[in-house]
Formats: C-alpha cells, sequence, structure tokens
C-alpha cells in the first residue's frame, strides 16, 4: 500500500505534558521521512501547532481543515498555506476523512475523542475502510482501550469490531502498524449489529 495522506487528530492544548508534543513531533517525522501529506485540523495551538510547526520546518506537506468560525478566532496556522475552510464543524469532519489513506489519533480531548469515535462507527458501518491506528503515548488511550473491550465483553459491540484499529505506543511504528491492519470492505453493514 502507497500511503500519501493520512490524518492526524489531536489535540489543541497548550497544558499538556511535554511527552504528548515529542510524540507528535516525532509522528511528523515519520511523516515527512515517508513523504506523507498530514491532514489535520488547521489549528496553531497544542500538538496541532507541533505537528504543523515541524512538516512546515522539516519540508513536509500539510493540510488544514477548519471551520469558518475558528479562523474568525484566529484558531487557524497562519504559516499553513493549504488551508480548507469549511462552514461547520460537520463538513470538517467529513473533509478530514476524505481520500485518506488512514486516519492517526494522537492523544487529545473531547474533540479528538470525537473524531477518534466517529470514525470508528463509520468503519463499523462500512463507510471508511480504511486503517485507524491510536498512538498510546504513555498510556494515554488506556482508559478507552478498556472501555472499548468492555463493549465487546458487555455484548455492544462484536469481537471482530476490535480488529478495526490497531493501539501502538510510539509514531515509529506507525508504517508497520497501517501495513499490517485488517483489510476492510463496505459488507461490514452486515456484521455492524451484535
Amino acid at each position: 500500500m502507497i500511503l500519501k495522506r493520512i490524518t492526524v487528530f489531536c489535540a489543541s492544548s497548550r497544558m499538556i505534558n511535554p511527552v504528548y508534543f515529542k510524540a507528535a513531533r516525532q509522528l511528523a517525522g515519520v511523516l515527512t521521512k515517508n513523504n506523507i501529506t498530514a491532514v489535520y485540523g488547521g489549528g496553531a495551538a497544542g500538538l496541532m501547532g507541533v505537528l504543523a510547526d515541524y512538516m512546515l520546518e522539516n519540508g513536509g506537506n500539510i493540510t488544514g481543515v477548519i471551520p469558518q468560525f475558528m479562523l474568525k478566532v484566529e484558531w487557524g496556522h497562519p504559516g499553513v498555506k493549504n488551508m480548507i475552510v469549511t462552514k461547520d464543524m460537520h463538513e470538517r469532519k467529513r473533509l478530514l476523512i476524505d481520500n485518506v489513506d488512514a486516519v492517526v489519533a494522537l492523544p487529545g480531548g473531547s474533540g479528538t475523542l470525537e473524531e477518534l469515535l466517529e470514525v470508528i462507527s463509520l468503519k463499523r458501518l462500512g463507510k471508511f475502510l480504511n486503517p485507524i491506528i491510536i498512538i498510546n503515548t504513555a498510556g494515554f488511550y488506556d482508559p478507552l482501550v478498556v472501555l472499548l473491550n468492555k463493549m465487546v465483553e458487555e455484548n455492544f459491540m462484536r469481537p471482530d469490531h476490535l480488529k478495526m484499529w490497531k493501539v501502538i505506543s510510539h509514531p515509529s511504528e506507525l508504517i508497520d502498524a497501517i501495513s499490517c491492519s485488517e483489510t476492510w470492505n463496505e459488507d461490514a453493514i452486515n456484521s455492524a449489529g451484535v
């Protein structure tokens, strides 16, 4: 599989542990080294800002997708020239996952979690078919992994649904995780129910 575009879901918070900023830089390094365009939420702060800064400073390609109301409060990254402006959050989320080869989630807040869970739900329904990789920096996503497994144990999801994503500890594992992700197809909707 030739990887050209990967979406990155991540935080805009400035107040987080430096280990998360390090992971964002490492991920940007992996994407740049492999000549993969990063598609992200268009922000200038937090992990979004670090991701964009690294990509721009090191010759990487990055595309931002940001709603108009966020530009009005100057949340957009001024250095990202390929910035797609949307009318609302719904259009932003749709465009973030259109025509990408994979989705990657770094740690983040409620917005990152919403984006991640929406793409998992779409994959369950056969509407998103590509790899979903969760970068579990410093065990950040451990509680979510426990909850997702609990959903299977309690019959809210099927055991096969646990194959919809891969959890990795470090950005350096990304390319391998994508290459060994389960193949998914539109017929997934036939087994979406429990």
